[in-house]
């Protein structure tokens, strides 16, 4: 009776260990193709939104860009700092980095540089953003940046919104600066001009040169893996982000 039931019990354990084993390998696949922390697809998912470590100071990297951080001035839509710009300097992923170095370097040899309004963007300053597009009642900068639209259209018409593909830290607004005048060259409308007029295919209110000009810019980042986007010639993301889905919240400031 003793080693009849010795026996059981050894089947029983193995019978367990199988069923534990077949559970493991099921969560494994589970999580890979959910998105949870592991490494799928040569992303790694399990980066926290405070967590920086994927990231680099772009001078570090593209030490020939010209900086012209808006965000951390004034002289922009809201029209003072924006949360969570603590320093004038670019942050960006590694791999978006990488790839921006190689539109510099092409940039270069053709006679211009690289000028950047923003790369990362924290989500407290894309909340600032929402307050302020809440506040329809503030117009100090209209005159500049949005003279021919209401304010209350903002959100409806995607000026505005509660998320930004800024915060997943692959994206990058910038222009390109003659080397010989070093002025930028003409696109036709500036940076954060909320309209028709920045999209990248809009010729009707611009010279032919001033097209050309952004399909240069579109050329060249095309080239080097990233993607524009219909509604604004300066703004383009990577195309294969590492952190396609998190939104990052540590503020702009030294690594």
């Amino acid at each position: 009776m003793k080693n009849r039931f010795s026996c059981f019990g050894q089947a029983l354990l193995a019978t367990i260990l199988i069923l534990s084993l077949q559970a493991c390998g099921a969560q494994r696949q589970v999580a890979q193709s959910s998105g949870n922390p592991t490494k799928a697809s040569g992303r790694d998912y399990s980066i926290a939104p405070d967590d920086p470590s994927g990231f680099v100071v772009l001078t570090d990297v593209v030490p020939d860009v010209i900086l012209e951080i808006r965000y951390f001035s004034s002289f922009n839509f809201v029209g003072t700092r924006v949360d969570g710009y603590q320093e004038p300097i670019a942050l960006m992923t590694k791999e978006a980095a990488r790839a921006l170095k190689a539109v510099s370097d092409e940039a270069m040899s053709l006679g211009y540089r690289l000028k950047i309004w923003d790369t990362y963007r924290p989500q407290m300053a894309v909340d600032h953003f929402c307050r302020w597009g809440e506040n329809v009642a503030d117009t100090l900068t209209k005159r500049y940046f949005y003279p021919y639209l209401d304010k209350d259209v903002v959100f409806d018409r995607g000026y505005i919104a509660r998320r930004s593909g800024h915060s997943r830290g692959s994206v990058v607004d910038l222009t390109l600066v003659d080397m010989k005048s070093g002025r930028d060259i003409d696109m036709g409308y500036g940076f954060d001009w909320f309209g028709e007029e920045s999209h990248p295919d809009h010729r009707a209110k611009i010279t032919e040169e001033q097209y050309q000009n952004r399909m240069l810019l579109r050329r060249l980042m095309l080239k080097h893996g990233f993607k524009p986007i219909d509604e604004e010639w300066w703004h383009f993301i990577l195309k294969d982000e590492p952190y396609p889905d998190t939104y990052f919240t540590f503020p702009v400031r030294q690594l």
